[in-house]
């Protein structure tokens, strides 16, 4: 039947429908529980891992992989004035939101990569010793009409994402303390939840705090280590927890800090916390006669609306190694032994592969995806590592694969609905570990924010082929490789991977890939002019599908030496840069210097005392210098190489940057406390250094 409708009546009708439409155009979808939740709608990359899941996979299939040859820069966007550029970037609504530099915040037009503002916490201003800590900002959250940023000196911040305006700010941590935050907060029930780093630096006791998203004001805090008995127990969780301790645990700190992972799952309403290495690393000193240390190097489940302990599973019981549960726990339902599974993915540094059931906690299955020797394998029984005769050094000392770094770092890997397989950027490189020498029973906590590892360590140069690094497709059922590819150096970027059968990764030597997500054949590959770790995004903005990646070498990788050193970025030279890529592309890199290693600088007036240059070396490791500018003072492209810079050949000058701070914005720490006797021997130790490199290159080979 037909219905006949005058214009007059149309018009009233229509004009309430417009009207809407147009609201509607105005007033882009928020976002909330249900659109975090949402794994079908890839238009926006709005969290760390796109998606509560944390899968770091977009269901955006435009770009693929029989037009992904086609993948070119859309426009790219220089950083030159920022020392850090590891973050995962997010994008709301045709905004790019990122944080390079000291805790700064930039948003950014997607389509044309013009700034549409700056927010800058002046970090610098209030941290202190916690800018030693070097660690770029690795992510930020967005919640309705809010960004969330941790900053290097503890406070957690919402800005207005249309005006990048401050809202509020509450700090999370003791201005005085050795906590730090670089990780991304997590958003969920109007809730924000933020933890830190600091189990490297000093006396250490990791928490997580949860505030309202509005107002700032904490709803609940967890610690992830007992205190001292004797003041009592925040909850039964700790009391249960201070039974797997030994000693005075609490007057070093404890660690378990929480400075990267954390996934919020709507299913269960809860939160997994992964926490971090123990405070210091060596068990022996930390905690005397062993003990698991409940709950360091653990996922920890919590109640979301009440930060309530509801179970936990831990990775590395009394941790000696640094071998954290820090890493991507990602969410996912598998079909193991024919029944469905809702489980936690979690690759972790010891280099197993842990399939997690997230109702119960319990362990479904585990091995090694890497080359692991501290442990023959998990017993599937109990859950926990059957170690190897050498993994507590016994003897003092042993080489261990991993090492610190782990056979998987902070650099997210990916996981991909279509394929059903991870993607792992993993690492080969093993670690010495020695406590030969060291009295835990004299054994004092730092005053200041320096290393804290109770192993002996030395400040030397990593051998070029010391290790390797690998793009690694994972089978979580099969619990296997399925294929992999070499990567570059000992270390490669973070993963994101897509319904276009497609995977993305970047390089230490500045190629930015795209495989077949099924096959790993590689597909695409852009020279970026410079290292690529941070994670890239995808998202689609005007009907058009983009991705996105920050360029540039910074933080941990920062301290190989020469493995990294040799692609030759220098961080005053290669820009670091946001690009942005769309099919059809034209847009073209600004013309840059070709990678080169830095020539070591020499003052033949100058004269080398042995003694200094050997305290130098010593004061060059202890007090972090060597997280920016590389063991043996041999920088990989996140700071200026010392032994090429006209800077040490003034003492003068050395000593406004290193005791006066003036180029704390930059990113460059004060430290005060250090004599002239002290700039002497570091001086003296890269005057050396420089010398020695010299030498070794002017060498008949």
């Amino acid at each position: 039947m037909r219905v006949w409708i005058s214009k007059s009546v149309r018009a009233s009708l229509l004009g309430p429908c417009l009207a809407a439409t147009a609201m509607a155009a105005a007033s882009p979808p928020a976002i909330d529980n249900a659109a975090l939740a949402n794994e079908a709608d890839g238009a926006n990359w709005a969290a760390y891992g796109r998606s509560f899941s944390e899968q770091h996979y977009s269901p955006l299939r435009q770009i693929n992989a029989s037009n992904v040859s086609r993948l070119g820069l859309a426009w790219s966007l220089d950083l030159s004035d920022s020392n850090f550029a590891t973050t995962a970037p997010i994008e709301v609504n045709g905004a790019i939101y990122f944080s390079p530099g000291v805790s700064e915040v930039r948003a950014i037009d997607a389509n044309s990569g013009k700034e549409l503002w700056r927010y800058d916490p002046e970090v610098y201003k209030v941290a202190d010793q916690k800018m030693r800590t070097s660690w770029g900002t690795r992510g930020l959250a967005f919640w309705k009409a809010k960004v969330y940023l941790g900053t290097r000196d503890g406070r957690l911040i919402a800005i207005n994402a249309k005006t990048g305006k401050p809202v509020w700010s509450v700090m999370t941590v003791d201005p005085d303390d050795h906590r730090y935050i670089t990780g991304a907060p997590r958003v969920f029930n109007g809730k924000v939840v933020i933890g830190h780093g600091g189990g490297e630096v000093g006396t250490t006791r990791g928490y997580v705090t949860a505030y309202d998203s509005e107002s700032g004001k904490q709803v609940w805090r967890f610690y992830t280590v007992p205190g001292e008995p004797a003041r009592g127990f925040e909850n039964p969780a700790m009391e249960m927890a201070a039974k797997t301790w030994n000693g005075e645990w609490w007057k070093l700190g404890g660690g378990g800090a929480v400075w990267n992972a954390m996934t919020y799952d709507p299913q269960f309403n809860r939160i997994y916390l992964g926490t971090g290495n123990g405070t210091p690393w060596n068990q022996k000193i930390r905690s005397p006669g062993g003990g698991d240390n409940l709950f360091i190097c653990s996922i920890v489940a919590l109640d979301a609306d009440t930060g309530t302990y509801v179970w936990h599973y831990q990775v590395s019981p009394g941790d000696t190694w640094d071998f954290d549960a820090s890493l991507d726990i990602e969410l996912a339902t598998l079909e193991v032994a024919g029944k469905q599974h809702q489980v936690i993915l979690h690759a972790s540094k010891n280099g197993f592969f842990y399939v997690i059931d997230r109702a119960t906690g319990k362990l479904i299955s585990a091995q090694k995806f890497g080359h692991v020797t501290w442990a023959e394998r998990i017993d599937l029984a109990t859950g926990r590592p059957v170690e190897t005769s050498n993994a507590r050094l016994p003897a003092g000392e042993a080489l261990i694969w991993p090492g610190p770094t782990g056979a998987h770092d902070w650099q997210p890997m990916s996981f991909n609905q279509n394929t059903g397989l991870v993607y792992i950027p993993v690492i080969d490189l093993p670690g010495l570990y020695s406590d030969k020498g060291i009295d835990p029973a004299r054994w004092r906590a730092p005053k200041d924010v320096e290393a804290v590892y109770g192993f002996n360590a030395d400040n030397v140069d990593t051998p070029m082929n010391a290790g390797s690094s690998a793009l690694v497709a994972w089978n979580p059922v099969q619990q296997k490789a399925v294929w992999s590819v070499p990567t570059p150096g000992v270390q490669g970027g973070g993963t994101m991977t897509t319904a276009g059968n497609l995977v993305f990764q970047g390089q230490m030597d500045g190629k930015f890939k795209a495989y077949a997500a099924d096959s790993g054949k590689p597909l695409w590959s852009f020279h970026t002019v410079n290292g690529v770790l941070a994670p890239p995004i995808t998202y689609s903005v005007g009907g058009k599908q983009y991705v996105s990646v920050l360029t540039g070498v910074s933080g941990q990788p920062s301290i190989f030496g020469s493995p990294v050193a040799q692609f030759g970025w220098q961080a005053r030279v290669h820009a670091k840069r946001l690009l942005t890529f769309v099919i059809d592309g034209k847009a073209k890199l600004p013309a840059s210097a070709l990678p080169a290693p830095a020539v070591p600088l020499d003052d033949p007036q100058f004269k080398i005392d042995t003694a200094l240059a050997e305290k130098g070396k010593n004061l060059f490791l202890q007090k972090l210098c060597s997280m920016c500018h590389g063991f043996g003072a041999i920088a990989g492209g996140g700071a200026p190489d010392l032994r090429a810079s006209p800077l040490v050949l003034s003492p003068a000058a050395f000593a406004q940057v290193v005791q006066g701070g003036i180029l704390q914005a930059r990113g460059m720490p004060r430290y005060a406390e250090l004599s002239d006797a002290d700039l002497l021997g570091l001086i003296s130790y890269l005057r050396a250094r420089a010398r020695e490199s010299l030498a070794a290159a002017n060498k008949p080979h």
